[in-house]
């Protein structure tokens, strides 16, 4: 099973959270018996749709077969199927149980934690289908008006489900009561649905009386489809294949191609996706890593800032005394800082901070906006971005975002620094300088000053960045500083990094997975209104 993805992982928790109280709400036994009703189909909508939909990203479609009894669901099925795989029979309800047509994989996927799990193993009657047939499971259910209560039940959690539901009724049977309950359930679901209305009158006058008629009442109650019309498969009486106890295959040749479209439409969008989201991530990764060697090329920090600092660290002082040796540089650069001015640390961290928000803000708008103008000369996708003038560029909550991941990471430098400086040769050194202040000497040691300076600002950002790393050479040993340094400069490009795929997770979101992440969405919407009801 394909490991869901954040978005998916959410609906997962949202809808256990859900199936729970609708549990709870059966347990307390409502008194009224619609109430009970309602809490029962919450339940087995969110546990037998939403998580396992959200779960399993990739799940095969489930086509659902319903109807009254003796409509002709089973010998539907043979007729898709291509062989008798559901009895048929004058025997009434013929379906006990429900027959399960399917590739031994997606039958695996249904019935382990799949979205038959709900049915009670003994209910349900796996086919092999072929191993061409992967990517849709055809159940034939029990009848919806069947005397037998255990398979009316059956029925209406198969409903809660499937993914289409094809209705299966005949022309002296469409306008029976139960039929349109069931017709009912399906339009509050808004799951597609398909019409088959079978042995129709060879009289073409009546076919098309017989036609007219349910098609207007069909109409009157709000079951057309999303673009006002109705799904019909019209099959006449007697159109059937003896070889395997079926309806004609010519006969349903559009639910064929029906059922067929669903499984390449899932195919395209999975095709799509795969295309738009390597869009994102290119860009989004080019820009992180560029970013990354941006940073480690050096974070242009403003001149008189440099020049605090420089004067803070008394550089002539110590640059006089580097000669000397190290070992007796330890010994006098605590005597150098005596008497200088208060650590400017604030200063250093909010121009630091500042430069590279500018930096990371910059490269994340132009990752944007590449992906964006690149998904915009697809036909297939120019809508998306039209819709959405904000993908051009870095989104709202990037530069609030960013600059607390700045002062966190800033956070854990000076909490690096502390425990560092908890070695015995250590201590004195970070206690005399301020904890703060050494933290600021790791972050600039994690950028080069130099780039892009020329003349004097030149000779104080060498002047600084040498001194610093003496300094905590001095403080920590040159291995020690190299590690602070080291780990200080991974930690920002992890965050960057994070921050950059929340960014492109923006564009992943406008391309949900073929399971309908936003279908699924407005489902949990509708059972917590179902809950509240």
């Amino acid at each position: 099973m394909t490991q869901p993805d954040a978005r998916a992982a959410d609906l997962v928790g949202r809808g256990r959270r859900l199936g729970e109280l609708a549990e709870r709400r059966l347990a307390l036994e409502p008194r009224d018996a619609a109430a009970r009703e309602r809490a029962r189909r919450l339940r087995d909508h969110v546990e037998g749709f939403v998580r396992p939909r959200a779960a399993d990203i990739e799940a095969p479609l489930l086509v659902l077969l319903l109807g009254p009894t003796g409509a002709g669901k089973s010998s539907l099925l043979n007729a898709l199927a291509g062989a008798e795989v559901s009895r048929t029979g004058a025997l009434r309800p013929t379906t006990r149980e429900a027959i399960l047509y399917a590739d031994e994989d997606d039958a695996r996927r249904f019935l382990a934690d799949g979205r038959l799990r709900l049915v009670p193993r003994e209910r349900v009657v796996p086919v092999a289908a072929p191993h061409g047939a992967a990517g849709v499971g055809i159940v034939d259910a029990p009848d919806v008006d069947s005397v037998e209560r255990d398979n009316r039940l059956l029925a209406d959690v198969l409903l809660e489900a499937a993914d289409l539901c094809v209705f299966v009724t005949t022309a002296t049977r469409y306008a029976d009561l139960v039929p349109w309950e069931v017709l009912r359930r399906v339009r509050e679901r808004a799951l597609p649905f398909v019409i088959v209305l079978n042995r129709l009158p060879a009289n073409a006058r009546d076919r098309d009386i017989v036609l007219t008629d349910a098609r207007r009442l069909l109409s009157e109650a709000g079951a057309g489809l999303a673009g006002g019309e109705l799904d019909f498969v019209a099959v006449d009486e007697g159109a059937i294949d003896p070889g395997v106890h079926g309806l004609s295959r010519e006969a349903i040749r559009s639910l064929r191609d029906r059922i067929d479209r669903l499984v390449r439409e899932k195919d395209d969008r999975r095709a799509l996706v795969a295309a738009l989201r390597r869009i994102a991530e290119l860009h989004f990764t080019e820009g992180s890593a560029g970013l990354a060697e941006t940073l480690r090329n050096g974070v242009l920090l403003r001149a008189e800032v440099l020049r605090r600092w420089h004067d803070f660290v008394g550089a002539d002082q110590i640059t006089r005394l580097v000669s000397s040796g190290l070992d007796r540089l330890r010994g006098l650069v605590l005597s150098a800082f005596r008497g200088t001015p208060e650590a400017p640390v604030s200063v250093v961290e909010d121009d630091m901070a500042s430069a590279v928000e500018a930096l990371a803000l910059r490269y994340a708008s132009e990752a944007a906006r590449r992906t964006a103008a690149a998904w915009s000369e697809r036909p297939d996708a120019a809508g998306i971005v039209d819709r959405d003038a904000t993908l051009w560029s870095a989104s709202p909550a990037f530069a609030p975002a960013l600059r607390e991941e700045i002062r966190e990471w800033m956070h854990t430098i000076v909490e690096d620094v502390r425990t560092a400086g908890g070695r015995k040769r250590a201590v004195a050194r970070v206690a005399a300088l301020g904890v703060n202040a050494v933290g600021v000497a790791v972050m600039l040691g994690v950028f080069a000053h130099t780039a892009g300076l020329t003349g004097t600002e030149l000779g104080v950002a060498a002047g600084t960045a040498f001194l610093n790393q003496k300094l905590l050479e001095a403080i920590f040993g040159e291995r020690a500083m190299e590690e602070l340094i080291g780990h200080a400069r991974t930690r920002l490009e992890e965050r960057l990094a994070a921050l950059f795929a929340r960014e492109r997770a923006r564009f992943d979101a406008l391309v949900p997975q073929p399971s309908g992440l936003r279908e699924l969405a407005a489902q949990l919407r509708a059972t917590v209104e179902g809950l509240a009801a």
